[in-house]
């Protein structure tokens, strides 16, 4: 595959500053100094020599040398001394003295001074300097450590898993003169437990008793959950639980979580409700680690209504659970999609009193969203609001997730703006969800918007943020201002992740653009990150629509060897490349492909056949799809949409099945909504309903696709054709051509220039433009109307026809006297289907299309425009 470099992809546009942070300070081209780079440079050999100086230098002082502190501890945590010896030890090199280091803090410390610098260093993992530390002081009198220093490095050391060093200083304390209590025991204990050995911990706990050291609560707590994560028989661990009580030991809320737990990992529902009752009984009130553990535990017997059991138990008992209780098990059942047993739920906890909080509704919205909802999702999202509960940002979160999915984009940006009125501040997944599902619909002016929002606040938006900044503006053909954000993300230090680079290829596939896609490829390649799977299918799609069909079908031979698993969009656009030559035989066997490998060919894939089909006169393989397509029992699209293709929904009232079909596709965003239009009005267009087509592209534009399809202004009036196929593009250009003939004879000015818009990009330059499929399309239907429409000199990629001409073209139609049936100079209307066995040229079927229009130049077979160029 040829890349090329030479395309520009940076911008220096203005409107870079609107998607910059205010607050990040940009050098342009800075000037290099000549201080900055020495003319010699040191070499790697001559290291040891400057750190022998290094050393030399070093030695000359007598007093302490420190290092900076990896860590500096947190102003005002500790006192002056405290923070000054923690500074200091942290900062003293490995081999550094710690006497010196503590020589000025002496008989100046106590020890519960010790006590908290080892605490610091605990949370910090810092094993070595603490074991250190300690070291010194059982070599001193003044800060010899007492049994709360020692129970403190035993938990220390335990935690990182060293129990050699741990039993090592337990057995030192009676020869320091310091008598093993609960505390330091307990420490033990819990560094055998927490390293798997639970039988260790019932050892001491024995040793313990026979030293007449009675153990605690917390000793007991610790041996049980040792005990329980170590497999320990539950018959032994209600062992364990009997005789801390029949040592007067009262059991607490740990003590019955700690069993909880092991009944959830052991499956044991009988055994759960007997301890959560007891629990009950002994008065100890549950906690969120309670209740989750219950939910665990029957939500792996699929039992989770015995939970609404008990709480039902509670309430009847006197014991009302709080607002966590339901929310644990809310979400137990939101995870399993049951949303018949999520509302019982919810209103069991409405009956017994307790207030849903901004969790619970949270909790239901996502449930409601997921199943597709959405009438649900407003309604419950109003009743919370009525309930005067107030939504959080996690609300908002996920309603943006929910609506943002299910195609509603600008519901998304309306909830933006109710989130800023109800001062609801958004946090980094709110701004990546807005700007998204922006990206998705199409939405620019909003994404740029919450841009501006972001940047108002301070806030650096994110890799994702930008990706889907530049993927709003890719879908409207906006390829300057998606540069420009792609740059800015760079310069702010929002590193373009492998979904960016994607996003910007895409962009540029849609139209044609392979140049561009080959730069953005390099660039890639450049910053180290990897293809993928998108990738290749981006590059594909940018060749076969620039008319380069050989690079199309190298860049999916390069994707099988780079070992790079094609999907069912690979299928499909290698597929829609050997539409676009004109290929049959190599369409049927990539179609038989599609179906051999298990996978539904989808809408698309059978809207290209019966194009292929209909542009070789093959009616009765037409034919023979179509009724694949009615026989669908998997997909009622396919259904709906062959019908729609044959007449059957013509009727206002049957049509909205069609809008029903066209709605759902909306959800999936602005990029497989450009494929399925393409695909489909390249079918209708091909098989000669022309009337349809039309119809189905205003259906398009409604929803907000090919938003640059239709500009004028006094100078000019254009058609935008660049993303469209080439039924696609004869289909706009028909309407385009009879809306500027309704609006001449309506007495509306013409404009200087009519323009239809074929290419754009780097090619625009190039006079190869006019071999592209939609260009070479666009040329020839233009010239059957007239053969003043031509590419000018000073762009390849219009085709133009200048004011004189124009008026000339527009009134060459009659206009009777009845307004309703003017003549129209492109006649769009719906060809009876050929019957199955007949033979219909194309060439009678395309001369259908216009009007008593004097052809000027005649329009070349699709096959013979494109088998050449492969």
């Amino acid at each position: 595959m040829t890349l090329s470099p030479s395309i520009p992809i940076s911008s220096s546009s203005p409107s870079a500053t609107l998607l910059r942070p205010s607050h990040v300070n940009l050098r342009l081209n800075p000037k290099p100094s000549r201080h900055l780079f020495p003319a010699k440079t040191t070499d790697f050999c001559d290291r040891p020599r400057m750190f022998a100086s290094a050393a030399r230098i070093r030695a000359k002082p007598k007093e302490l040398i420190l290092g900076n502190p990896s860590v500096i501890v947190e102003k005002g945590k500790y006192s002056y001394d405290v923070e000054t010896l923690i500074n200091k030890l942290s900062s003293l090199p490995p081999r550094g003295s710690i006497a010196r280091c503590l020589d000025i803090f002496k008989n100046k410390l106590s020890l519960n001074d010790f006590a908290l610098v080892f605490k610091e260093f605990a949370q910090r993992g810092d094993w070595q300097r603490s074991l250190r530390l300690f070291k010194y002081m059982q070599r001193q009198i003044w800060c010899k450590p007492n049994e709360h220093i020692y129970t403190i490095m035993i938990g220390i050391l335990g935690r990182e898993g060293l129990l050699e060093k741990c039993q090592e200083i337990f057995d030192e304390m009676p020869s320091h003169g310091v008598a093993p209590s609960v505390f330091s025991f307990t420490a033990l204990i819990n560094a055998y437990g927490r390293n798997g050995q639970y039988k260790s911990s019932l050892e001491l706990l024995d040793r313990m008793k026979k030293e007449r050291v009675s153990p605690s609560i917390l000793t007991y707590n610790t041996v049980i959950n040792s005990c329980a994560r170590g497999g320990l028989d539950w018959e032994e661990l209600l062992g364990l639980f009997a005789q801390m009580r029949h040592e007067g030991i009262q059991a607490d809320i740990v003590t019955y979580n700690t069993l909880l737990g092991a009944c959830a990992r052991r499956g044991l529902g009988d055994e759960a409700e007997m301890v959560f009752k007891t629990m009950n009984e002994g008065g100890i009130l549950p906690d969120i680690t309670t209740y989750t553990y219950l939910v665990e535990t029957f939500k792996i017997l699929n039992r989770l209504e015995k939970v609404s059991e008990l709480l039902n138990e509670m309430e009847s008992g006197g014991s009302f659970p709080d607002i966590t209780s339901y929310n644990v098990l809310l979400e137990a059942h939101a995870q399993s999609g049951s949303l018949k047993e999520a509302m019982g739920v919810f209103r069991q906890m409405q009956a017994a009193g307790c207030v849903p909080n901004a969790t619970t509704y949270s909790i239901l919205l996502n449930l409601y969203g997921r199943q597709g909802r959405y009438d649900d999702v407003r309604d419950l999202f109003l009743e919370m609001k009525v309930s005067n509960t107030e939504p959080d940002a996690a609300t908002y979160n996920i309603l943006i997730n929910v609506f943002g999915e299910g195609g509603y984009f600008k519901e998304v940006v309306t909830l933006f703006h109710d989130m800023v009125e109800e001062k609801v501040e958004p946090n980094m997944e709110t701004y990546e969800g807005l700007i998204s599902a922006c990206g998705k619909g199409g939405l620019h002016e909003d994404a740029k918007k919450i841009l501006l929002h972001m940047n108002e606040k301070g806030v650096v938006p994110s890799s994702k943020a930008y990706t889907g900044v530049i993927e709003a503006y890719g879908q409207a053909a906006l390829y300057e201002e998606a540069l420009v954000a792609f740059n800015t993300m760079n310069e702010v230090g929002s590193e373009p992740t492998v979904e960016t680079y994607n996003s910007v290829i895409q962009m540029f596939a849609k139209g044609g653009l392979y140049k561009e896609s080959e730069a953005i490829l390099m660039k890639m390649g450049q910053a180290g990150v990897a293809q993928n799977r998108d990738t290749f299918n981006g590059v594909i799609e940018a060749f076969r629509q620039g008319g380069q069909f050989e690079e199309a079908i190298k860049a999916y031979v390069e994707m099988e060897k780079s070992r790079c698993d094609p999907d069912e969009r690979t299928l499909e656009a290698v597929l829609s490349v050997y539409c676009f030559a004109g290929l049959v035989e190599e369409c049927e066997e990539q179609f038989r492909e599609i179906k051999a490998l298990g996978i539904l060919p989808s809408v698309m894939c059978y809207c290209m056949m019966l194009a292929v089909y209909a542009k070789a006169d093959r009616w009765d393989d037409a034919h023979q799809l179509l009724d694949e397509m009615f026989m669908n029992r998997e997909s009622n699209i396919h259904q709906v949409i062959g019908q729609m293709i044959r007449g059957d929904y013509d009727d206002d009232s049957n049509w909205q099945m069609v809008e029903y079909v066209f709605e759902k596709l909306k959800s999936e965003g602005c990029n497989l909504g450009v494929r399925f239009y393409n695909t489909l009005l390249e079918a209708l267009w091909w098989l000669g309903q022309k009337e349809r087509a039309m119809r189905v592209l205003n259906e398009a534009t409604k929803r907000g696709l090919f938003p640059e399809l239709f500009r004028k202004n006094n100078l000019v009036w254009s058609v935008d054709v660049h993303r469209m196929w080439e039924g696609a593009a004869c289909t706009a250009i028909s309407v385009w051509l009879n809306n500027m003939q309704e609006m001449f004879l309506s007495g509306d000015d013409l404009p200087q220039l009519a323009s239809a818009v074929v290419v754009r990009g780097h090619m625009e330059k190039s006079s190869i433009t006019r071999d592209f499929a939609v260009a070479k399309a666009a040329y020839a239907f233009l010239n059957e109307v007239s053969s003043s429409f031509c590419y000018p000199g000073w762009n390849k990629g219009r085709i133009v026809c200048q004011r004189s001409h124009l008026k000339r073209i527009l009134s060459s139609a009659k206009q009777p006297s009845d307004e309703s049936k003017k003549d129209r100079i492109i006649t769009l209307s719906n060809s009876p289907f050929p019957l199955p066995g007949s033979k219909t040229s194309m060439n009678n079927v395309k001369r259908d299309q216009h009007s008593n229009v004097n052809a000027e130049t005649s329009i070349t077979t699709r096959t013979e425009l494109m088998t050449s160029t492969v």
